[in-house]
């Protein structure tokens, strides 16, 4: 008999802030809204940090905050500078996964590890730099999308995790979903994001690897014969094999998502539960990707074991 496989365990959890650290704010996806993105840096401020912006941020080129050199140039600028403590994506869009081999990651590998914070299309950032660089990393709001840059004021809920999830002192919360679509209980680091990212990913470098972990997949305006097809590759490549448990994020304007979700992932026969504000929508709340954490169908709850990094004697 195959003796089962091992937890695989969590990644490198840098740093995280304190008040008065800097933080860049840059583009790697679509092109950025100014008005927006200033009422997300005063948000970020409210927080009491530096904001500092990448020289791209705003800048457009069609569909894109500029060219990938451009883009990767100041990805690769926040991440090495010793001065910033966390990289925010100023939005996501399209673009991420066309800087994959344009980034220099032994430069990337060899500065201090420190947060990246995104969602949605950053969702290839977070799998190449779990890959490449074995540190964990946030999925969440980002200063250029509406939940912190609403001109009413961010969304409180979100901002409340979102804070939690950064700063040092804090415990994140645990998210609580709207029901299970399969029963039990798991533990494992947490991976996954955007399913359209995700599937994208397929048969490149970055796959999603699945086995021993949580896997969070969530999505916007997708059709449920889309979701299918998109699960369905994930699926026939191997990317869910040995997943430990399943939790479903928000599906806006999706349609009648989950009996398809639920007919192509019960069959794994692991816990899945349904309806975490987590992805796109509002509230839209913090997770750390490969962090430790519990799902639990009774309850219908993502509980994070977050821990710090010890600090050097």
């Amino acid at each position: 008999m195959t003796p089962p496989a091992a937890r695989p365990a969590p990644l490198r959890v840098p740093r995280r802030l304190r008040p008065g650290d800097a933080v860049a704010v840059i583009a790697p996806c679509g092109p950025v809204d100014p008005d927006r993105l200033a009422r997300g840096i005063r948000v970020l401020e409210g927080l009491g940090l530096k904001v500092v912006t990448g020289r791209g941020v705003l800048r457009r080129r069609g569909y894109l905050a500029g060219t990938d050199d451009e883009r990767a140039a100041d990805l690769t600028w926040a991440w090495c500078d010793p001065d910033v403590r966390a990289v925010l994506c100023a939005r996501g869009g399209y673009g991420a996964t066309r800087l994959l081999d344009r980034l220099d990651w032994a430069a990337l590998a060899a500065a201090e590890p420190k947060i990246l914070l995104g969602s949605s299309d950053v969702t290839a950032l977070h799998r190449a730099f779990a890959e490449r660089l074995g540190v964990a990393t946030c999925f969440g709001p980002m200063p250029a999308c509406a939940t912190l840059s609403d001109p009413e004021g961010p969304e409180p809920r979100s901002l409340a995790a979102l804070r939690a999830a950064l700063f040092e002192g804090a415990a994140p919360a645990p998210v609580t979903g709207t029901g299970a679509l399969a029963p039990g209980r798991a533990r494992g680091p947490l991976t996954g994001g955007n399913l359209a990212l995700l599937a994208a990913l397929c048969g490149t470098p970055y796959a999603m690897r699945a086995e021993g972990r949580i896997v969070l997949l969530e999505d916007v305006r997708e059709q449920p014969y889309r979701i299918d097809r998109m699960l369905t590759q994930l699926l026939q490549a191997g990317c869910l094999d040995g997943a430990a448990g399943v939790a479903l994020g928000s599906w806006v304007e999706c349609g009648d998502a989950l009996p398809v979700l639920a007919e192509r992932l019960a069959p794994l026969g692991v816990p899945v539960i349904a309806g975490l504000p987590i992805g796109h929508g509002t509230p839209q709340l913090t997770v750390w990707f490969g962090a430790e954490a519990t799902i639990d169908a009774e309850s219908c709850s993502l509980i994070p074991l977050f821990r710090d990094p010890v600090a050097a004697p």
